[in-house]
């Protein structure tokens, strides 16, 4: 049997912005920059207010599944 590939999360929730309310809204959706290297470190990467991409801890966040239309529309904004 064929296994099939791992669902990649390209997007995530963020549940807790204290500290950082300038950067993060508490139920917004933010897209995740794959980064090894902070996923190691249980940090997450997500392209924040400012525009820029920032780690932030995992815990302020939710990694969500949209559905294939929502996610390619949203995936196609810069």
């Amino acid at each position: 049997m064929k296994k099939e590939p791992s669902q990649v999360n390209y997007f995530t929730v963020c549940l807790n912005n204290e500290g950082y309310e300038a950067s993060l809204e508490v139920g917004k959706i933010y897209r995740i920059i794959p980064d090894e290297t902070a996923e190691i470190n249980e940090l997450i990467r997500v392209i924040d207010e400012s525009g820029e991409d920032y780690a932030f801890a995992t815990h302020r966040f939710h990694s969500i599944e949209l559905p294939k239309p929502v996610e390619e529309v949203l995936l196609s904004i810069d």
